[in-house]
């Protein structure tokens, strides 16, 4: 998520981006401790899959929102955070519930005091509805 932030952010691409964390921030020991071990493989693929689906993840998250409210218009830290779990919504890997609750989760980290959880939670279940139909069973008459 931070990856995608810096990308739109500084106006870089995605290899320069995906280098400088692999070099310089996962897992790497530095004046203020060790940074996190992140999956090297899962990061990449996110990243790649955010910047390859794009248009895709944008246009299921612009349906999500409220119609004066594009995914343009939203705060850039959510606006990644859709893209990151767009990302990982498009392709079947993980379930869409595992998604849906490890990104709220993640935005409660960046916005502890706000009601932004409850609208990740809304925008991202539209999108897996949208991108993964499959994962869901038809509503019950």
């Amino acid at each position: 998520m931070q990856a995608l932030f810096q990308m739109e952010a500084a106006g870089q691409g995605a290899d320069r981006v995906m280098r400088e964390f692999l070099t310089y921030r996962i897992g790497v020991e530095d004046e203020g401790g060790s940074q996190p071990e992140a999956d090297e493989t899962l990061f990449s693929r996110i990243v790649d899959d955010a910047v390859i689906w794009q248009s895709k993840i944008d246009k299921a998250t612009d349906r999500g929102l409220v119609a004066k409210w594009p995914i343009d218009r939203i705060d850039p830290v959510l606006r990644a955070l859709f893209r990151a779990a767009g990302a990982e919504l498009v392709t079947p890997r993980t379930p869409p519930k595992v998604v849906i609750t490890e990104y709220v989760r993640l935005s409660q980290a960046f916005f502890p005091e706000g009601r932004e959880s409850k609208f990740v939670n809304a925008v991202l279940d539209h999108v897996a509805r949208e991108l993964r139909p499959d994962a869901f069973p038809p509503a019950a008459n």
